[in-house]
């Protein structure tokens, strides 16, 4: 759980510009994209060979 505490003279501004950039650090907002919606095992498995493929794709052009 992210958490923001409000200083004394601290602005909403800032502690919201805080609190986005803990929640990006954390992960919470992929993890919550991840399970919006179940995922039967066949379709989590071809997912994961897409994103398989495409990091072998982006790791060939590195190296030629």
């Amino acid at each position: 759980m992210t958490q923001v505490v409000l200083g004394e003279n601290e602005g909403i501004e800032s502690a919201l510009r805080r609190f986005k950039r803990q929640v990006s650090q954390a992960g919470i907002l992929q993890d919550v994209r991840t399970k919006r919606h179940f995922e039967t095992p066949l379709q989590k498995q071809k997912r994961k060979a897409v994103a398989r493929r495409k990091q072998n794709r982006r790791m060939r052009g590195r190296f030629k």
